[in-house]
């Protein structure tokens, strides 16, 4: 059983510079062979370098940026920021997260609209290592005060180009506007409209 294991964990993925804990989480989850995506982002992200990635919904853009933050925030201690559009993309990604932290500890918060706000305070308050959430929805916890991102150090804005066309790009900005100089920004986005490029 164990030499089927170890080839399991060390296949595609090694290599990438991914820590031992997780390419064993990696292995155990079933993720065998990276796509063009996570080969080219990870050893980007994991040495905390600001990235663009040019990739289309389901082509493992979670795990592109899931596995270089969560391995980073083990090392450098602060918050990880995932801005996405809509609210199952959120929920999707925080599955991920959640699958690729299970057992180490990894606190997530989805701050999503069109749910109630008292649990979404309730998980800010436990200090959450990375938080997943929609443009309008933080913004509306930054004017309560329930959040600060002064402790952000990854931060990583997916499908950005949906985030434009669905007019968020002066939430971005107001966002952008509080986050600390000092981090490490991914974004992906399936193409890329000026204002985007701009952005980066």
């Amino acid at each position: 059983m164990k030499s089927h294991e170890s080839e399991n964990i060390a296949s595609g993925f090694y290599g990438l510079g991914i820590a031992p804990a997780l390419l064993e989480i990696l292995g155990r989850l079933h993720f065998k062979t990276p796509t063009p995506i996570q080969t080219q982002a990870i050893p980007v992200a994991i040495q905390s370098k600001d990235l663009v990635g040019i990739a289309q919904t389901g082509t493992g853009k979670t795990l592109a940026f899931g596995v270089p933050m969560i391995q980073r925030l083990a090392q450098i201690k602060g918050q990880g920021l995932v801005i996405l559009p809509t609210r199952e993309l959120a929920l999707q990604v925080d599955e991920v997260i959640q699958s690729l932290g299970k057992g180490t500890g990894l606190r997530t918060a989805v701050l999503i609209g069109g749910t109630s706000l008292m649990p979404q305070i309730k998980a800010l308050a436990k200090q959450p290592h990375i938080i997943v959430a929609t443009p309008g929805r933080l913004i509306d916890h930054l004017h309560q005060k329930n959040i600060r991102l002064d402790g952000v150090k990854i931060v990583v804005l997916d499908e950005a180009d949906r985030m434009l066309d669905m007019g968020f790009f002066p939430q971005i900005q107001k966002i952008f506007a509080v986050l600390p100089k000092d981090r490490q920004t991914m974004l992906f986005s399936a193409t890329m409209p000026q204002e985007i490029v701009k952005m980066a």
